[in-house]
């Protein structure tokens, strides 16, 4: 005997591998949630049903591949790619470089106070 309708809408399924990949490119829930057409609540309870703690636990479990292979194609365009762009910003975020700029001052320097005392015309002693 088929299964009874008890109506509503049909349950949405979750493609984890088509997640694993929005995961690896930053995705947030809120944006994950939009592309499989369900509530990020909805996302959240069928990654609980998979085996995970929530969203939070799968998203650090594979955004990590992402980050790795975002800094492999860096990797490549500063070093086997010869960026000059590149290889100065990687320079400056993994080696702590930086721009050395020399500043010259010349000139008087001159700083002028005025300084305006106010009577309130009442007596204090009083």
């Amino acid at each position: 005997m088929p299964d009874k309708n008890l109506g509503g809408r049909p349950r949405k399924e979750i493609n984890l591998e088509q997640l694993k990949a929005m995961c690896r490119i930053q995705c947030t829930a809120e944006e994950c949630a939009a592309i499989f057409e369900v509530d990020a609540d909805t996302l959240d309870a069928r990654i609980k049903e998979a085996g995970f703690r929530g969203f939070s636990d799968f998203y650090k479990k594979y955004n990590h591949e992402g980050k790795a292979s975002l800094r492999r194609a860096q990797w490549k365009a500063a070093v086997e790619d010869n960026n000059p762009t590149m290889l100065v910003w990687l320079g400056k975020n993994m080696l702590a470089q930086t721009d050395k700029q020399d500043v010259t001052l010349s000139g008087e320097l001159v700083h002028r106070v005025e300084i305006e005392f106010v009577e309130s015309g009442e007596d204090e002693s009083a």
